[in-house]
């Protein structure tokens, strides 16, 4: 009946949480819940399997350093009357991995990182289309995403 138990009860109670408690609340939240629970089991995701767990705190330093980072460079850009040292651009990415699960904690760190946003993944040719906001040089991008992320992301869930 309820696939993502812990799901379905987080979902009840943020529901509670930002409205009233009332019984039709409760009801209305139980029935979110239940359904956004079917509606993940209906896609299936694949489970993630660390093959090197311990690695995860040095990831969430590296992304929390870079997210620091560019939160600067985008309010450097805002002060200055949103003139970037740099033009936006667009870069392709060519991706070792097609796990749905190394996709989408990379697509998360891209959208998540402040100047960058994930576009598209090209199954066919597994390349991601990133769009960044002040773009010096794509080369150098690409291999500084690939070496500080995809390689730690690979080893992590070899």
């Amino acid at each position: 009946m309820l696939p993502y138990p812990l799901l379905t009860v987080s979902i009840v109670l943020m529901w509670l949480l930002l409205n009233r408690v009332t019984p039709g609340h409760i009801l209305l939240g139980t029935l979110v819940g239940i359904f956004a629970s079917w509606s993940l089991a209906a896609l299936r995701p694949e489970k993630p399997r660390f093959a090197k767990w311990y690695l995860l705190p040095k990831l969430f330093g590296i992304v929390l350093w870079d997210v620091l980072l560019s939160n600067l460079n985008v309010a450097g850009t805002v002060l200055r009357g949103g003139r970037s040292p740099h033009p936006p651009g667009f870069v392709t990415l060519p991706v070792e991995s097609g796990s749905g699960v190394i996709l989408s904690v990379m697509a998360m760190i891209v959208t998540g990182t402040p100047g960058s946003a994930w576009l598209e993944y090209n199954s066919n040719d597994r390349t991601v289309l990133i769009h960044v906001a002040s773009l010096e040089n794509a080369t150098d991008w690409r291999d500084h995403f690939k070496n500080r992320y995809e390689k730690l992301l690979l080893e992590i869930f070899a």
